[in-house]
């Protein structure tokens, strides 16, 4: 399916106006591209490590949207130029000036595909589907992946962390729960290792489907886990589904502060002698993940490093 792509050139400033105006037109899926900095505090912690480095910000703002290729367009933009203009008395509105192009659904969906192709872990081959299994790899633990629109194709130094410690801990029929699953992919490598059930947990509803759709692709079942959108700090309910002390291990693959917040929901996840196994920690937020594992009560196993990227590996001691 092709879809029409509009862009109005406007203002930072005037962002918020501008997505009110297409709002009240019926448009509520835009896509804003300008070069401000992540909000740190809008966040919820400091994320300098995945800042992308920008362009110099001149307060120039591009806020796009999309309609079926087709769609007879010239009334509504029409009265969105209207609309927009009557605004200009309140703040500086830019040029307004739409813009318009033509882009393939097939576009959205694909093109990161180029930049995706096998590689392996240890004993563990990760492929996506579009490719075939060399001979030299065919002994190879096989995960096919196919992330879409969820984070986790398993290149990324956090991700072959965290497999790595399942290779090292994992024991056949564990119980294991993925905090922020992605694409699931760390739950369909430990159940090719031979964990017995994995669930999991996601703030973004995609992430779950995702995980459902790679692990049908994988021929794996989570066994009588099951993953849920939510917050596991702030949803009382999530967490009695999750149950208490049910885990062998536990792994997080999320943003070192995002870790930080959810300790106090973690450790009741663990059993006794259980592993909670972290990456997404960039190198100069260890101490404070170190730190706050230990006054959760978690004892540390072990510390490794590929890149700038930092696992560490603790234990829930027994009773």
């Amino acid at each position: 399916m092709k879809w029409t792509k509009f862009t109005i050139h406007t203002t930072v400033v005037a962002e918020d106006i501008v997505s009110m105006v297409l709002d009240e037109h019926g448009i509520s899926a835009i896509e804003i591209e300008d070069n401000v900095p992540v909000d740190d505090e809008l966040q919820g912690g400091n994320f300098e490590e995945l800042q992308p480095d920008l362009p110099e910000d001149l307060g120039m703002s591009r806020i796009s949207f999309y309609m079926e290729e087709g769609t007879d367009y010239a009334a509504l933009l029409e009265a969105i130029s209207l609309d927009l203009e009557k605004n200009r008395a309140f703040c500086d509105m830019g040029s307004l000036k739409i813009t318009v192009g033509e882009t393939d659904e097939a576009d959205w969906r694909d093109n990161w595909k180029e930049f995706f192709h096998s590689f392996t872990i240890d004993n563990i081959l990760i492929k996506p589907t579009w490719e075939e299994v060399a001979d030299a790899d065919a002994d190879k633990i096989l995960i096919e992946i196919d992330p879409g629109v969820s984070f986790g194709t398993g290149k990324h130094e956090t991700t072959q962390l965290c497999i790595r410690q399942l290779e090292k801990y994992l024991k056949k029929d564990d119980r294991v729960l993925d905090l922020g699953c992605g694409s699931g992919i760390l739950s369909i490598a430990a159940l090719k290792l031979g964990a017995q059930e994995t669930s999991g947990t996601d703030i973004d509803p995609d992430c779950i489907q995702s995980t459902y759709d790679n692990m049908k692709l994988n021929h794996v079942s989570c066994g009588d886990g099951a993953f849920y959108v939510g917050n596991l700090v702030q949803d009382t309910d999530l967490q009695n589904r999750l149950g208490r002390e049910c885990y062998d291990i536990v792994v997080a693959n999320i943003l070192a502060d995002i870790i930080i917040d959810m300790m106090p929901a973690i450790p009741d996840r663990i059993k006794p002698g259980g592993l909670f196994i972290s990456s997404g920690i960039i190198d100069f937020k260890e101490e404070a993940i170190v730190t706050t594992l230990k006054k959760a009560g978690l004892e540390i196993v072990e510390i490794n490093h590929q890149g700038e990227w930092v696992n560490v590996t603790a234990r829930k001691p027994m009773e």
